[in-house]
């Protein structure tokens, strides 16, 4: 018999709002593996000591989220390729001794738009310029996006990203600078909410964005995966517009991560079913 589990987790603050514990281990259950995700709340000036004891006590892995994408970095021992890019971790797997950062966030991203609209030959823009977005936003373009427009509030976050899409992929980088409510340009294929605005509790709270612009075909992404239906996908939809809520990236992000530390690749529908089981009354 075997007594010691398998330990993942995350690290952000807040993180009771976080739901990936309640997907991870279902999925685990499901897989009958003997392994745990621990939901941590940790704060920026704690950060250094929590991967330490990550490393010590031997977990396997473990997800950051806000605010430690890119705070988590310097406490690693390498990045892998699509981390290296983006310039945020939002997933930690353990390599003999090393501590290896992936982000996993715009490839989950990418597997819930791709069920809606094909990326190639898309213009899209992507509100905010934080560790969501820079994945989100890379991995648009890396899939052949035309142009990724970066709309946000800090000019030189906004800049440095869309630089970064120019030079490093196929894709033509734009910021945009974001001043009062935001109107969408006509011939846009594919706006992302990729900022904080929307998550619970906060859940009818709208990003600054002229909602008469919001005309289909648009198509309208919200990573908030709590709730899954924010104001602004519900403002989307009554428009008439195709809108993805977060669950299908947390969900991918997941699975993602999930076959990384165990080998497994898991059961999606699995992880799903789970969150809609918690929302159903949201």
């Amino acid at each position: 018999m075997h007594f010691l589990s398998t330990i993942t987790g995350s690290f952000a603050q807040p993180a009771d709002e976080n739901p990936t514990v309640a997907m991870m281990e279902a999925a685990y259950a499901h897989h009958g593996l003997n392994a745990r995700y621990l939901n941590c709340e940790v704060a920026p000036g704690d950060l250094a000591d929590a991967v330490a004891g990550a490393r010590a006590m031997g977990w396997v892995g473990f997800n950051c989220s806000i605010p430690h994408k890119l705070a988590v970095i310097p406490h690693l021992d390498r990045l892998a390729p699509s981390a290296q890019i983006i310039g945020a971790v939002n997933c930690v797997v353990r390599d003999g001794h090393d501590l290896v950062g992936h982000n996993t966030d715009g490839q989950g991203f990418l597997e819930s738009v791709r069920t809606v609209i094909d990326p190639a030959g898309a213009r899209v823009a992507v509100l905010g310029a934080g560790g969501a977005a820079r994945a989100i936003a890379v991995e648009l373009a890396l899939a052949g996006a035309a142009e990724v427009v970066v709309v946000s509030r800090r000019p030189e976050p906004g800049r440095e990203l869309a630089e970064l899409i120019s030079a490093r992929t196929s894709a033509t980088g734009r910021q945009a600078p974001w001043q009062g409510a935001w109107a969408v340009p006509s011939g846009l294929d594919l706006l992302v909410n990729a900022t904080q605005v929307g998550l619970y509790p906060g859940g009818a709270d709208l990003p600054a964005v002229d909602l008469d612009t919001l005309r289909p075909p648009l198509v309208v992404a919200d990573v908030i995966p709590n709730p899954p239906t924010t104001a602004l996908v519900a403002a989307a939809r009554s428009r008439g517009l195709t809108a993805l809520d977060g669950l299908g990236m947390l969900v991918n992000q997941g699975a993602v991560a999930v076959q990384l530390w165990t080998g497994v690749d898991p059961d999606r529908t699995v992880m799903r079913d789970r969150l809609a089981a918690i929302f159903a009354d949201r």
